[in-house]
């Protein structure tokens, strides 16, 4: 979505690069896809058996893409992302494949589409921890255990035959993008950059031998909400310390600002469960979105003598703007989405990435950096209007940040859950 949004927004054109194509009904992945359980009533055909087909041609592609949109078409708290970024995610065109194997397939039941999976191998995360450990992720499917077994299967066997012994996921496609299956949270809407998922598919996965390998979690706070007495002191020491600048992103260097949070997230989460560094190609992606979707205030960096020590980014809810396009541009959805950014401030926003330096985590400036960070964006006329923040995602044993969101007021709304398998 980022690339598309940011394209619209330079020239409306741009952002259809081409024409969705709209499916008929009754053909492919058109309306919502009746769930099977799995079971089967006396005297009732047994179904049909499953296909996996690794995604080659143009029409699979299509497969692929379209087929959220008809497992989720009864969801009312789904929101269709972008068909256009969908698109660009996948293709060779996205940063992440040029340190990536990634191999799409899709699931065929009486030639209808019931299901996708990805399998990736990142040479980054292969290179840091040297672990033979592969991804899955872009798991959808209709609630029925052959689907699942035929699309891990397909996912496995890919990921055996790159040398892989061992699964991982979902990751979506990186760790640094959306990652886990929803477990509990279903009746929230997604927010920008973050997925939604079905009630089924936790025990359809762990049924193929997976288990809980790291849940991390999303926590909503009222934006209204009058901060903790703990938060203003730290906020004016920050301020008052002479050593220490809190000050917003500054859009005329946005690539020397971009590298900034670059190499502060890098330095923060270096220790983090699975972390796997950004590449620059990926900061460019991000600068660009900078640029043109997040408010100059939303993005906030705190220098301690100088020296960029922390940062804060905050990113609006597009999904608030684009929930009634149906994933579609053409003929006229560029036109609302346009308008609604131009005259219509979203509800809600996200933080989206945060981070302190090692050498100050320790430090007893650590806690006054981080609430210096915020207030400076609590206080922002950008905020003035907004009704809710969601905080996430957050590794559910990095106890610092957890602390942080309660002092704030936020409450924990939902559970994200990464699996891993042997591939023995």
């Amino acid at each position: 979505m980022v690339t598309a949004f940011c394209a619209l927004l330079l020239d409306p054109s741009r952002g259809v690069p081409y024409a969705a194509r709209r499916v008929k009904h009754g053909t492919r992945a058109a309306g919502p896809i009746p769930e099977a359980v799995g079971g089967r009533t006396r005297g009732e055909r047994a179904p049909a058996p499953v296909e996996v087909r690794p995604v080659r041609s143009r029409a699979e592609r299509r497969d692929f893409v379209e087929f959220p949109y008809a497992v989720y078409a009864a969801d009312p708290a789904w929101v269709p992302p972008l068909r256009s970024e969908q698109r660009h995610n996948f293709s060779p065109k996205s940063a992440f494949f040029q340190h990536a194997q990634v191999q799409t397939f899709v699931a065929y039941r009486d030639g209808r589409p019931v299901g996708r999976i990805a399998a990736q191998v990142d040479a980054l995360r292969i290179e840091r921890y040297g672990d033979a450990t592969g991804h899955f992720g872009a798991l959808e499917a209709i609630d029925d255990q052959p689907v699942f077994d035929a699309l891990l299967g397909a996912a496995e066997e890919w990921l055996r035959a790159q040398g892989m012994r061992r699964v991982l996921g979902p990751f979506n496609l990186s760790i640094n993008g959306d990652i886990g299956i929803l477990i509990d949270g279903f009746e929230h809407p997604p927010v920008f950059l973050t997925g939604h998922g079905r009630p089924y598919y936790d025990a359809r996965v762990q049924r193929l031998g997976y288990h809980k390998a790291k849940d991390v979690v999303a926590y909503t706070l009222e934006a209204s909400s009058a901060p903790p007495r703990t938060m203003v002191e730290a906020a004016r020491r920050a301020r008052e310390d002479a050593r220490v600048t809190i000050r917003p992103v500054d859009k005329s260097r946005l690539g020397a600002e971009a590298a900034v949070i670059s190499e502060i997230f890098c330095d923060a989460w270096e220790r983090n469960w699975s972390f796997v560094p950004f590449t620059e190609a990926e900061f460019a992606e991000l600068a660009s979105a900078l640029k043109y979707l997040v408010p100059r205030d939303f993005v906030q960096f705190a220098e301690v003598d100088g020296e960029p020590a922390a940062m804060l980014v905050i990113v609006p809810n597009l999904n608030e703007l684009i929930g009634d396009l149906d994933g579609r541009l053409l003929p006229f959805g560029w036109a609302k989405l346009l308008w609604r950014w131009r005259t219509r401030p979203t509800r809600s926003a996200r933080v989206a990435l945060m981070g302190v330096r090692q050498k100050f985590q320790a430090s007893s400036l650590a806690m006054a950096l981080v609430f210096g960070l915020i207030e400076a964006v609590r206080v922002s006329p950008a905020v003035r209007d907004m009704q809710h923040l969601e905080m996430g995602w957050v590794l559910e044993d990095n106890f610092p940040l957890l602390r942080v969101m309660r002092l704030l007021g936020g409450r924990q709304y939902k559970t994200y859950r990464v699996y891993e398998k042997p591939l023995p």
